[in-house]
């Protein structure tokens, strides 16, 4: 936390956010899209040592699976059997989105933190830290799950 006597940033200056750490994504069929985003589109799935120490169990439990892209972003797939599109048509929403997460220094996080709820930015978690470091769950003008999140100091 800042002290009384830094002053606080009313924005998150641009350049702060260094960029996307990771997408997760919901799904009904994990099999699928196993094979589909690893087999079809060719994007690496992490296995054994590359599954991060925090998804180990969920990935052995069919739960997550983890895959890299090619600019070494982390696409998350959270299997969600009972999941079903508010249309069956894929065009009029964009339902399988978990939320986005963006990457920041740990000694940004907290200012970051502050300028949110400065901005009366709903937040939907308030902040965690795990052994994989910090993060703060909020929302977006239209309800859909942010994430800024940064490594164990």
């Amino acid at each position: 936390m800042l002290s009384n006597t830094q002053s606080l940033n009313k924005v998150i200056t641009t350049g702060s956010l260094r960029r996307v750490h990771h997408i997760a994504l919901n799904v009904q069929d994990m099999q699928a899209s196993r094979h589909f985003y690893g087999e079809i589109l060719g994007l690496h799935e992490l296995t054994g040592d590359e599954v991060p120490e925090t998804l180990i169990n969920l990935v052995k439990a069919g739960k997550v699976a983890n895959f890299k892209t090619p600019d070494n972003t982390i696409l998350d797939l959270f299997w969600e059997p009972e999941l079903s599109p508010p249309d069956p048509n894929p065009e009029r929403g964009f339902t399988r989105a978990n939320h986005l997460a963006f990457d920041i220094a740990p000694e940004l996080f907290d200012n970051a933190v502050e300028v949110l709820k400065q901005h009366q930015i709903k937040i939907a978690q308030e902040p965690v830290t795990r052994p994989t470091g910090r993060g703060v769950y909020f929302y977006d003008p239209d309800g859909f799950i942010v994430e800024i999140r940064c490594n164990p100091e």
